[in-house]
């Protein structure tokens, strides 16, 4: 089965190019990174902070069903631009990837659907291709089909 979110890596460099079209309204789509009851949903994580503005932080971390903490992922917001743009910074704890940055344009195809391109950059060509070695692929493709399913269940 074809993948709906697609991943552009050029060899030899430090960053990648995710996109993805939903049938979704922008401003659905945008709430769907920035509304924290909505993030928490798709990304099945608990979201401790979400800050939507310039110079906001935002906090997520996920437990497994003993209440043990199996991720916790964090950022900065460096540009808010409500319906338009996002770009932040990632950083995974307790992981061997440092930080990467992150901007997210959220574009209007037509009334019921948008795209959303993800511009992300690495520290170095051999992280991202360690990240790309993961299942991040269809992990990225899984969030985005919940996102979907989540947002289409807010229409």
């Amino acid at each position: 089965m074809e993948l709906k979110t697609k991943i552009n890596a050029k060899d030899g460099q430090q960053d990648l190019v995710i996109t993805r079209e939903f049938d979704l309204p922008l401003e659905l789509l945008f709430k769907a990174y920035t509304e924290p009851e909505i993030v928490a949903q798709w990304m099945s994580t608990n979201v401790l902070r979400l800050e939507n503005k310039k110079y906001g932080g935002y906090q997520f971390e996920t437990s497994d069903p003993h209440g043990n903490v199996v991720f916790k992922a964090n950022g900065v917001i460096h540009e808010f631009s409500p319906n338009r743009r996002i770009t932040r910074t990632f950083e995974m704890e307790n992981s061997p990837f440092a930080a990467q940055l992150e901007f997210l344009d959220f574009e209007s195809i037509s009334e019921e659907k948008s795209k959303l391109t993800m511009h992300v950059i690495y520290k170095t060509a051999d992280l991202r291709d360690q990240m790309l070695k993961l299942p991040f692929a269809q992990g990225i493709n899984m969030a985005h089909n919940r996102l979907q399913e989540t947002v289409n269940q807010l229409k």
